[in-house]
């Protein structure tokens, strides 16, 4: 089934910052895909090709990157005449197309909106579900799925949100639940239960909203923040069901070789700053004290060295995102150096989807888990929550019980659970290895 047509426009996404969507035209239709944007975002990861012409908004314009689908990716995969099922030979066809090492030429925006687009053509001329048709694209059983457990950021902080909190993301996830539903329910309950808390605590504004969906009060510690989410675990009869997850985001206050965690402070003291040794105290410190199961990027994308002597001794789940964005080369050299055991998979960091399906397959053969992510400029798309089942990875963070563009991907796992009923399992506390179920 070949490509008749492919339109591309910009749209708005959850920050009110243009990105791009992709209309992708067969015979069996029209498919649709809309591109994510991050706001932390890692230095090494693919370009994500913006306008720069501040006169119109501030600098972020796509008009670029759409119009390098529309004038040079369109016509060019259209005469190709590749069949939209073989995903591989269209994604490595576009990747030729730009011949740069980052996409910089024709924005991996530009190129992401495509693959994504691909993929559901290709879902629709087999007449299968996109999670299943990226199971088999993948290589993974469709026997029987996996469906995720997911992580709730509930609490911001860092670039996410005011305040004087360096770590970025707090999460809970709903380990002890029977199943997505319940643990969908759980959750709620004590993100309800945690508005309340904040409100009481630290004033009305405390309940305002991040990025993500997660509450950001006025906190400074992580010690506050943690105290908060334990205490709204607590209340909602949940201890014990429900653990809790931190994004640490630390490339964020990274500065010449130390971690400064008064870093939205203009005039911080930089004697407080911290070493890389003094950071994993910190962090050993926290894990002892709170039901933490998963941290990540404790360190910055390039300090290596502090990555490996941490992990060494860590307890809980390690993530790696900025320091690996997605690409294999680097999480070749992750795995090699011992730096982590799950990697945080992004589809715009690399800018295709068989790129993505690569650096899973990496993860997987050398026992890392992965975390499927969202972005914290989201869209109604809610493609990840088919890959994370059709990837059969255990485990996904799309923001807070907040905010249609992140509710929509939860959503749409609730509807993929129940129509697959006994032929899928939840993964739960065994979230690490979803792919071994």
């Amino acid at each position: 089934m070949a490509i008749t047509k492919i339109f591309s426009r910009y749209i708005y996404d959850s920050r009110g910052n243009p990105t791009v969507e992709v209309n992708l035209t067969t015979e069996k239709g029209t498919f649709r895909a809309i591109v994510p944007s991050g706001a932390s975002t890692g230095i090494h990861e693919a370009l994500e090709l913006r306008d720069n012409d501040k006169s119109k908004w501030g600098g972020k314009g796509v008009t670029k990157a759409v119009s390098n689908v529309n004038t040079i990716i369109a016509p060019a995969l259209i005469k190709a005449n590749l069949d939209v099922k073989n995903q591989k030979a269209i994604d490595e066809f576009m990747i030729k197309l730009d011949g740069t090492p980052n996409k910089s030429k024709l924005g991996a925006n530009a190129i992401l909106g495509v693959s994504l687009a691909v993929a559901r053509a290709g879902a629709a001329e087999k007449n299968v579900p996109l999670y299943y048709h990226l199971a088999e694209i993948s290589g993974q059983k469709t026997d029987k799925f996996v469906i995720p457990c997911p992580f709730f950021n509930v609490l911001n902080g860092g670039s996410h949100a005011g305040g004087a909190l360096a770590l970025q993301e707090f999460l809970i996830a709903p380990i002890g639940a029977s199943s997505f539903e319940e643990g969908l329910r759980m959750a709620s309950e004590v993100y309800h239960c945690l508005k309340s808390l904040a409100k009481q605590k630290y004033g009305s504004s405390a309940a305002n909203i991040g990025d993500e969906g997660g509450v950001a009060p006025d906190i400074e510690t992580p010690e506050e923040a943690l105290d908060l989410i334990v205490a709204a675990i607590n209340k909602a009869g949940h201890e014990g069901k429900i653990k809790i997850a931190m994004d640490a985001a630390s490339s964020e206050f990274y500065k010449d070789g130390l971690y400064d965690l008064d870093f939205k402070n203009p005039n911080s003291d930089k004697s407080k700053w911290l070493t890389a040794a003094q950071l994993a105290d910190l962090y050993h410190g926290l894990l002892k004290k709170y039901p933490i199961i998963s941290l990540e990027d404790p360190f910055a994308e390039d300090d290596w060295k502090a990555w490996t002597e941490f992990f060494k001794t860590a307890p809980v789940q390690i993530i790696a995102d900025d320091i690996t964005v997605t690409n294999p080369e680097r999480i070749a050299r992750g795995i090699k150096e011992n730096i982590a055991d799950t990697l945080l998979l992004k589809v715009n960091q690399i800018g295709t989807l068989s790129e993505s399906i690569e650096a899973a397959r990496m993860s997987y053969a050398n026992n890392w888990g992965v975390q499927v992510s969202h972005r914290s400029g989201e869209t109604e798309d809610t493609f990840i929550a088919d890959l994370v089942v059709g990837f059969r990875t255990g485990q996904i963070k799309t923001g807070s019980l907040a905010r249609s563009e992140r509710l929509a991907k939860y959503n749409q796992i609730l509807r993929i659970e129940q129509d697959l009923g006994d032929k899928c399992v939840f993964a739960g506390a065994k979230f690490h290895d979803g792919y071994k179920l």
